[in-house]
């Protein structure tokens, strides 16, 4: 995009708000191209509507470095890490997306720099690559670490090369992604970022819905009631179909090949098995950052379409804060993971949690008066479909984690779900009767940790049976 024949009083020219300063007044923040709109758009939800694949050719060696990536995984490899220039990050202050896709190759050169050193060598993060990562990651307000952002929602781009059109109107499609950078170069990898990405393009209807319900409820009569009630059944499709879309990861991504050779990468320093620190050299050099309370990896928990769905349908106003609580930081997981979303999808979340008619108080006031049944049956269906959606990511864990690491402590050969006597696949009763057992035999073993850092079947289990009991009784 140029900005070359705007005038220059456009906001699209005032150059980007310093973090470290007051936004100035009569100045827009335009931090991105929709923040009046918290960077969600419109057509592809939480998702932009084109991530950035290279950066310009001042900071042309930034992009290079990911390709070293490619050269091996050993020492050697590591040496050129240590070696490379310092890079500059002056001229990616002016453009969000390429800070977005800064973060992106300096948190994936940096896991595979630390995933690659022997598990008896302490972890010294090379000051070459510390120093750009911190800056970058301050003016985004980010975790340096791999997030659910930079796996998802800005590492995808057209499956088919797209000619002749502008990339604003170049929108995605659930059937045109393919990835830009995966870890291990297989398939599954790059299919189990794409599953989460197709949830989150299609959940753009629901963050639509949200929006067409909450100026209804600012109108609040009969008719914004059976307009709200509308929406809620329409939601509870939207949900079931992003159920189908998760557990279509099956499809592509072996189980054995996730636990072993996919999942590893994403550790962050809380997730890492060897209780290792991780050391930044030179992080004194980089104004503004003082510490790092969050450095777990990426998450399913960072999705803000998730944590949007929640406090839509009241879902976390129901929990208590401290709940879930696992972490030496003693929030949330959800605050926690909060931490690691682009800010403009964080300020959303408030904004949601802000409004000042929730939509659960208008279901329940609607419900005590007359003739008000009628959305209490849609608000519950929309939250059993939520359920239902907890239910296969319990599955999906069960297959992918629990199986996996019960086969790494007894050398079964069982890597996932099997129905006892047969090789058909398990129906969804089956599946969820399979996972409700391996999660019960899970938390009388040893904890599994999440790769955000959490207990992982307690706070699975807790965050689907909070939605269970959000269910509103007439």
């Amino acid at each position: 995009m140029s900005f070359e024949n705007l005038p220059s009083n456009h906001f699209l020219t005032q150059p980007r708000p310093d973090p470290f300063q007051q936004l100035q007044s009569g100045f827009v923040d335009t931090t991105t191209l929709a923040a009046h709109d918290f960077d969600v758009d419109n057509r592809t939800g939480f998702m932009p509507p084109q991530p950035l694949s290279h950066l310009a050719e001042r900071v042309e060696k930034m992009d290079a470095a990911q390709m070293l990536m490619e050269t091996g995984k050993s020492r050697s490899w590591r040496n050129i890490v240590a070696q490379m220039p310092l890079l500059p990050i002056g001229e990616l202050k002016r453009s969000e997306r390429a800070l977005r896709r800064a973060h992106h190759v300096l948190a994936w050169l940096l896991h595979f720099y630390v995933h690659t050193i022997p598990s008896h060598e302490p972890i010294i993060i090379p000051r070459h690559l510390t120093i750009p990562l911190l800056e970058v990651s301050t003016q985004l307000q980010l975790p340096p670490v791999i997030t659910y952002s930079d796996d998802v929602l800005y590492n995808w781009a057209h499956k088919e090369a797209r000619n002749g059109s502008h990339y604003y109107n170049d929108i995605p499609t659930i059937d045109n992604l393919r990835c830009q950078t995966t870890f291990t170069g297989t398939p599954d990898e790059e299919e189990f970022y794409l599953t989460s990405a197709r949830i989150e393009l299609r959940g753009n209807e629901a963050l639509e819905l949200m929006r067409m319900s909450m100026d209804e409820a600012f109108v609040g009569d009969d008719i914004a009631i059976r307009r709200i009630t509308g929406y809620l059944e329409r939601m509870a499709v939207v949900i079931r179909e992003l159920r189908d879309l998760l557990m279509s990861v099956k499809e592509g991504v072996e189980p054995k090949v996730f636990y072993n050779e996919i999942r590893p990468w994403f550790r962050g320093v809380d997730s890492d098995p060897s209780g290792r620190q991780w050391t930044f050299e030179g992080r004194g050099e980089v104004e503004g950052w003082l510490e790092m309370p969050e450095a777990s990896g990426a998450s399913a928990g960072q999705s803000s379409l998730i944590q949007a769905l929640d406090i839509y349908l009241g879902v976390d106003a129901e929990a208590p804060e401290t709940s879930f609580m696992s972490h030496p930081s003693q929030k949330s997981f959800q605050e926690r993971m909060r931490s690691y979303m682009p800010r403009h999808h964080r300020s959303f979340l408030a904004h949601l949690r802000a409004n000042p008619r929730p939509l659960r108080d208008l279901v329940q006031r609607a419900a005590d008066e007359e003739g008000g049944t009628t959305i209490l049956e849609a608000y519950n269906a929309a939250l059993k479909s939520l359920k239902e959606f907890r239910d296969a990511h319990m599955i999906i864990v069960a297959l992918y984690i629990i199986g996996p690491a019960r086969h790494a402590r007894s050398g079964s050969r069982n890597f996932g779900l099997v129905v006892s006597g047969t090789e058909e696949p398990p129906t969804n009763a089956q599946e969820n009767q399979m996972m409700e057992k391996a999660f019960k035999v899970s938390e009388k073993s040893e904890a599994l940790k999440g790769t955000g850092g959490t207990d992982l079947v307690k706070f699975l289990k807790g965050v689907r049976d909070q939605t269970a009991d959000t269910y509103l009784r007439g």
